[in-house]
């Protein structure tokens, strides 16, 4: 087994996953970031769940405990339904506070032999686990499993002043992202990234300009849901320190 960690030279984390698929010996990878922890018992778990599946290539998540400076939260809120494609579990909502579907990097426990099959895009600057799930997800010899379904079995640390590759938002790589990768995602999935996550990251950007090409591009490959519409204009609309506090309140309320 090979726990990807840090590297001598900076690579960029996507081709340091792969040089550490390269290297390693085992038959198992598991990935952890450096500022993420794994909760004793996780490898174990995730193997018996790989073990046991009928796909011949399992991809084993978890839920985990997503810490801030003032709250744990376990995520995600629910698991894949059967037959649910990847992409809506991870972009399409269901709620209209969000949370619900996440494959986190520091979660994957995989065989080194389909990370070699489907390597990470040593040319991605962020999305790349989600990329990387999506692309291995869509192949017929791949299921997407969820081991100790009620238990968290690492620690995500989403500390506001931890930066980030992915705390550092760009919607319009990620607008670029989604439209390349549409193939991978259905297009409700698709419809729901666009009006969700890459209007938050413009709207943290304080790029209002970015508000019709989004909602043109998902009239054009879709039909927004009412929910949908409805997170698009609390988005654009109300403030962001009232939608954090917003979701900090149901959060706790949750909790």
């Amino acid at each position: 087994m090979f726990v990807a960690g840090p590297v001598s030279r900076n690579l960029g984390s996507a081709a340091a996953r792969n040089q550490g698929v390269e290297a390693a010996r085992g038959r198992w990878i598991a990935f952890l970031d450096d500022d993420d922890e794994w909760m004793p018992g996780k490898l174990q778990v995730q193997l018996q769940a790989a073990q046991q599946s009928v796909a011949e290539h399992a991809i084993v998540s978890c839920r985990l405990i997503k810490r801030s400076e003032t709250t744990d939260v376990v995520v995600p809120r629910r698991l894949p339904t059967p037959g649910e494609p990847m992409s809506d579990y991870l972009f399409h909502r269901t709620r209209l506070f969000g949370g619900e579907g996440l494959v986190q990097t520091s979660t994957i426990f995989t065989a080194k032999e389909l990370l070699q099959k489907v390597p990470f895009r040593a040319e991605s600057r962020r999305h790349d686990d989600i990329d990387w799930l999506l692309r291995a997800a869509v192949r017929a010899d791949t299921a997407v499993l969820f081991a100790a379904a009620h238990e968290p079995l690492a620690i995500w640390h989403r500390e506001r002043e931890l930066q980030t590759i992915s705390s550092r938002k760009d919607w319009r790589f990620s607008f670029s992202w989604i439209q390349q990768n549409r193939h991978l995602v259905t297009s409700r999935a698709y419809v729901s990234f666009l009006l969700t996550w890459v209007s938050a990251n413009a709207i943290e950007q304080g790029d209002r300009s970015a508000f019709w090409p989004l909602l043109k591009e998902a009239f054009r490959y879709g039909t927004p849901g009412i929910l949908d519409g409805i997170v698009f204009v609390g988005i654009w609309l109300i403030p962001q320190e009232w939608r954090r506090w917003t979701v900090s309140c149901v959060t706790a309320a949750r909790n």
